[in-house]
């Protein structure tokens, strides 16, 4: 191909792709037709004229290019069944007689007319001073016209269906073969899914046992490591805790990587987590535990924040509300079934049992799910596909829409997942406001697991293994508590969008959260009045039942609350909540001792009730009758932001693409 033919060639490329742009752009929300291309014809032109002898060859490419357009405008179905799949994915296949250099064309045609789109519906959005107002009434649309139905985004490309609109222009682009692709894990079958459920479930109850394990075990490890602070001892408990703050933010963005995916981050924890529960069973001092504990927290937390992306993978927004609330419960009956464990094992054998049975349970979780849990992310699996069409056809310019889209990076994403969350805890007032009350909840829930032994055990006479079971009440709060409080939620939810004409909002999750405020108060005096006359040992564990009942309410309306108010940032407000909780829950046990020592336990928990119904009551109600116009208002700042990182990473890939 001569040097002119080349930059003729180019040219009329260049106007292709700005017809593309120009009419991709006209209407963002129909899928963008294929047009046979000016360059195509140009080409076509030019070999019918130069060489009459090549008119077989030009008629050949002619076929093979109308093979492409029926099969792009739907003519022609790609069919699930595998070898037709190869087949259709070869380069032969999709480009016929075309040669080296014009493939290439035609894939940078391709490619910059996607990106030109996705550039279109961001600078839709674009933030000028001289547009604030438009922008402000966009942005007000969006956020206005809450969806509870839509499904949550797998990252910040603007994109549906994981970049099916595409499939009419972008012959090599893989995805799912339609809604009903038995390999879109929402498509498989309720039993598998409930297995995976049931591994999740498992995955996620590790780690509150690692942390709650061996507080009936805390006097002898004092003695064998001659500890003299109290608030040592309890930091040795609630040290894995302070990890669950930080473990979330480091490991947990690692499942959201196409390349990673949520199986591998989920196996590894799970190992490494073993891994250091078994450096607690041999450590030869308090400095060796504290260690162990906290590394191993930082990676057994990390379940417990992805595994409700696991249950998104598998259900949709209708489905998914049981699954959640099944879930749900693992994580908090856990810190209440280690204790009963413990507290036999400890009065039967050496301490270091209690760690000894923790390993094996472990274990077992690890091995079961590392044979048998299934990759769910679907960025992942549609990688994985791509990769193994591409060892089948020798094609390897196939590619999934995040390959070519997704111009975050490695290392940007993490910081992102890392930066947001902090900065949404200290910025966002919804965040802030039900953060902080979910925070006190699930603080003071370890800090009566911290001095159950020192209550039953001291005040009551138990042994350790009666001590263990006074946790039980507290999971029985936990069961009542979840059956009870996702039927009422539920209702009162639909009850209220009823009311407002079948329009949804989030606010309309919060009315429970008044009652429960005025029950988590109740809890605390009833069971630390109750402590402090010595009433018959039922009663405290009635208070605790109270409290724990009340604590379900708050985790299931403030959660469904943070992921509602923005889908798109749900994760970054999970994890700012998440955030918030756990260095209470770290911090609580600190000061449990020296309170109850100063003030009582009746003046003590009276004075957290009052704590609790500041905090539980005048914010639910001011978020209920404001919480819209705050939560607006904070999504446009959040989303101004992300849309000039959105603009910027696509923007750095179409200079790649056309480099």
């Amino acid at each position: 191909m001569s040097k002119e033919e080349s930059f003729s060639e180019k040219s009329v490329l260049e106007e292709h792709q700005l017809e593309l742009s120009q009419s991709s752009s006209n209407d963002s929300n129909e899928p963008i037709a294929f047009t046979r291309s000016r360059y195509e014809q140009h080409v076509e032109h030019q070999r019918r004229e130069s060489n009459v002898s090549r008119r077989g060859s030009a008629s050949s490419m002619q076929r093979s290019l109308d093979i492409i357009r029926r099969s792009l405008t739907g003519e022609i179905q790609h069919s699930i069944d595998s070898s037709n799949e190869v087949q259709a994915y070869t380069v032969k296949d999709i480009y016929g007689d075309l040669d080296v250099n014009e493939i290439a064309l035609q894939r940078t045609a391709t490619r910059t007319t996607i990106l030109n789109e996705l550039v279109q519906r961001t600078q839709e959005q674009e933030i000028s001073s001289d547009e604030e107002s438009d922008l402000e009434k966009q942005i007000s649309n969006k956020y206005d016209e809450y969806d509870p139905e839509a499904t949550l985004p797998e990252t910040s490309i603007p994109i549906q269906n994981n970049g099916e609109e595409f499939n009419k222009i972008d012959p090599e682009l893989i995805t799912f073969n339609g809604p009903d692709d038995p390999e879109d894990p929402r498509n498989w079958p309720t039993s598998t899914k409930i297995v995976l459920v049931g591994y999740v479930s498992l995955y996620a109850l590790v780690a509150p046992m690692s942390s709650s394990m061996l507080s009936p075990a805390m006097s002898d490890i004092i003695q064998t490591f001659n500890i003299k602070s109290e608030t040592m001892a309890a930091m040795v408990v609630s040290i894995q805790i302070l990890a669950w703050a930080f473990g979330p933010l480091i490991i947990a963005p690692l499942s959201e990587h196409d390349n990673i995916g949520r199986k591998i981050v989920l196996d590894v924890s799970c190992w490494m987590s073993l891994l250091f529960n078994i450096g607690c069973a041999f450590s030869q001092n308090t400095a060796q535990m504290m260690v162990c504990r906290f590394i191993g927290g930082l990676f057994g937390c990390v379940p417990m924040n992805v595994c409700a992306g696991v249950i998104s993978d598998l259900f949709d927004a209708k489905s998914r509300n049981m699954a959640l609330a099944s879930y749900s419960l693992v994580p908090l009956m856990g810190p209440v079934i280690a204790p009963v464990v413990a507290g036999f094992i400890v009065e039967n054998m050496q301490w270091r049992w209690v760690f000894y049975v923790l390993c094996f349970f472990n274990f077992a979780v690890a091995l079961s799910a590392t044979l048998f849990f299934k990759e769910t992310y679907v960025p992942t699996l549609l990688k994985r596909r791509a990769n193994k069409l591409r060892l089948e056809t020798g094609n390897n310019d196939l590619h999934t829409i995040y390959e070519i889209a997704d111009g975050e990076t490695t290392i940007g994403r993490m910081t992102l997942c890392m930066v947001r969350p902090v900065k949404l805890l200290f910025t966002h007032p919804m965040i802030v406001g039900l953060g902080s009350f979910m925070a006190f909840t699930y603080g003071f829930m370890y800090l009566m697991i911290v001095t159950f032994p020192t209550i039953f055990g001291g005040i009551y006479g138990f042994d350790k293994g009666v001590t263990g079971l006074m946790y039980l009440p507290m999971g029985c709060g936990f069961i009542l508590g979840v059956i009870i409080w996702t039927y009422l939620v539920g209702r009162t939810y639909n009850r209220l969008t009823e009311k407002n004409g079948g329009v949804p909002k989030p606010e309309y999750r919060l009315p429970c959260l008044f009652a429960c405020s005025i029950i988590i108060p109740v809890g605390l005096v009833w069971f630390g009045w109750s402590t402090q006359k010595k009433l018959h040992w039922i009663m405290p564990g009635i208070g605790s039942a109270i409290f724990a009942f009340g604590l379900v309410c708050v985790f299931q309306t403030t959660q469904s609350y943070l992921i509602d108010m923005n889908p798109r940032y749900a994760a970054s407000s999970v994890a700012a909540a998440a955030l918030f909780r756990s260095l209470f829950g770290f911090s609580f046990p600190l000061f449990a001792n020296l309170m109850y020592a100063k003030l009582g336990y009746g003046w003590a928990n009276t004075m957290c009730a009052f704590i609790g119904l500041v905090l539980g009551v005048p914010f639910p109600i001011f978020s209920y009758i404001y919480g819209e116009r705050i939560r607006n208002w904070a999504n446009k700042r959040i989303e101004r932001e992300q849309i000039k990182r959105d603009q910027k990473n696509l923007q750095r890939l179409q200079k790649k693409n056309l480099a």
